[in-house]
């Protein structure tokens, strides 16, 4: 049950009915691993060790304008360029994450990115969950049944944070960009023919230009919300981190 909620926070693919478990608050840290270390690929992106945030839960009747002809202004296009400037130059992201499920409910944990393609999820305990991506594909995995669901990766918003290098307003569907004085928002739309449409609600500082969180809105409607925060983008990371084992998880029954 847990999985179907976690898949919907990547992949906006599945119905986010199922309850997420409720976990203890998780270290100010990401946990140190094998491989991962400090020293090159860039500065790091923040400082002092900070507090689980109170993610910002968009308001479900919220209605952004979804047009092929929608159109922006200046102001618009250039906070859309310098929000793609940014993501184009990580190549390496570590840190803690919240994620508030439709019901409410919070599970929190770690993340690692390596550009291009790969990321991985560690959901604290009693969770059993992980989710990792290798540059093709994304799993959704249950250590505690050694079970897993796949999924294209090239299918899933996920993919948007995970590029090399990408331009908002020519590589993705943009249908909409605000911005206040505490964060710059873009919205993206994807409609796909057997699915539906969903949308990722992409958030960042408008002070320091930094990721704050994400919201994935699926097909029926349910946001599935996820912040950020210790964010470290000078980790060198074990590139076997984000391989995915075939041999010891069998595909989820059903």
């Amino acid at each position: 049950m847990a999985g179907v909620l976690l898949v919907t926070v990547t992949a906006a693919m599945v119905t986010a009915t199922s309850l997420a478990q409720t976990v203890p608050v998780p270290k100010p840290a990401p946990k140190g691993r094998d491989g991962a270390q400090s020293g090159g690929g860039g500065p790091a992106v923040t400082g002092a060790t900070q507090t689980p945030p109170n993610p910002v839960i968009p308001d479900p009747r919220r209605n952004v304008p979804s047009s092929i002809f929608q159109t922006f202004d200046t102001n618009q296009k250039a906070q859309a360029a310098k929000v793609s400037a940014y993501l184009s130059s990580l190549q390496t992201l570590v840190g803690n994450f919240v994620q508030v499920g439709p019901d409410g409910s919070k599970t929190k944990g770690d993340f690692y990115i390596q550009k291009p393609g790969k990321v991985r999820f560690e959901y604290d305990e009693p969770s059993p969950i992980d989710i990792v991506a290798d540059g093709s594909s994304l799993v959704v995995r249950d250590r505690k049944l050694a079970t897993q669901d796949v999924y294209p990766l090239s299918q899933t918003p996920l993919r948007f944070l995970l590029s090399d290098r990408i331009d908002l307003m020519k590589d993705t569907n943009v249908v909409n960009v605000s911005a206040d004085d505490v964060f710059v928002s873009v919205t993206i739309e994807e409609k796909q023919a057997l699915v539906g449409t969903s949308r990722l609600l992409l958030m960042f500082g408008a002070k320091d230009g930094q990721l704050k969180q994400w919201t994935v809105t699926d097909p029926q409607g349910y946001d599935t919300t996820i912040a950020v925060y210790n964010l470290d983008s000078s980790k060198k990371l074990d590139p076997g981190m984000f391989k995915i084992d075939f041999t010891n998880y069998a595909p989820a029954p059903g």
